[in-house]
């Protein structure tokens, strides 16, 4: 436990001081004081005032910049000392492979997670000094779906890093991952595959594996019970898992995913010519 602690302080301080982590804990802070001015906490959209507004909005800009930000990031954690030859050095040390690999995905979890967190709780501070009301519930089950997107693709990072053996191999197939989940991120875009004769519950089940298209119907749920926006698929949807049981997947279903990516990235960390 000493060695996993030791390990994630270490990828704290180092991410802490890398020039991504500014840029990226800026954008977050920008984008909540961009929904102030603009006014969205005074704005009303179906029901939707002050700071569910604003969340509403935010959860949405998170899901498009969130993603990239994590793979580009976590992509270099494996591949980057393997090329910069410095498993030797590790190896030298008293620590383990496991409190090593785990301690790293756990400091870089807290490192993504946290400046999104914040920004969305220093939203919520400022309403309270507004006298607004605050969606208690809104705002604990989107804290949710950001911990499960950011594990999701935390662990996703994991598992290439550990398969590419530099860094720039890494990022390049981190950028084509995310591309081909956003090329199948809408459900109008399976049209082609419903016109081709496919079920329509068997594209939905295909959109539905996609951990971004998961994300943005469960971000929907709760401003459109019925989620009119998406057509047709909504009654599939609906009818499959129910209000409840779809957002019990949307948290579950990514957590699951990451997990598995991180544990089929250590097993292959382990079983690798390391040096």
């Amino acid at each position: 436990m000493r060695s996993f602690l030791l390990t994630a302080h270490t990828d704290i301080l180092e991410s802490l001081r890398a020039k991504w982590f500014l840029a990226y804990s800026l954008i977050f802070g920008s984008l909540v004081a961009l929904l102030f001015v603009f006014g969205l906490t005074e704005s009303r959209i179906m029901g939707f005032t002050g700071l569910s507004r604003l969340m509403v909005t935010y959860i949405q800009l998170a899901m498009a910049i969130l993603p990239l930000f994590v793979l580009l990031t976590t992509v270099r954690s494996v591949a980057g000392d393997r090329e910069a030859a410095v498993y030797e050095y590790l190896l030298s040390l008293p620590i383990g492979l496991a409190p090593w690999f785990w301690g790293k995905l756990a400091g870089r979890f807290l490192i993504v997670f946290l400046p999104v967190f914040l920004a969305m709780l220093g939203a919520v501070v400022w309403g309270v000094l507004k006298g607004a009301d605050v969606p208690w519930a809104l705002f604990t089950y989107y804290t949710g779906l950001l911990m499960a997107l950011a594990w999701c693709f935390l662990g996703i990072g994991m598992l290439l890093s550990t398969l590419s053996r530099s860094a720039d191999v890494a990022q390049a197939s981190a950028f084509v991952i995310w591309l081909t989940l956003l090329l199948f991120l809408d459900l109008i875009l399976l049209g082609v595959m419903i016109r081709d004769y496919l079920p329509p519950e068997s594209a939905v089940a295909i959109a539905l594996a996609n951990p971004l298209q998961v994300f943005r119907t469960a971000a929907m749920l709760l401003l459109d019970r019925q989620l009119v926006m998406l057509g047709p698929s909504a009654y599939v949807i609906l009818d499959a898992f129910g209000e409840v049981g779809y957002i019990a997947y949307a948290l579950l279903y990514p957590t699951l995913l990451g997990t598995l990516c991180a544990v089929g990235g250590y097993l292959i960390f382990r079983r690798s010519d390391l040096p």
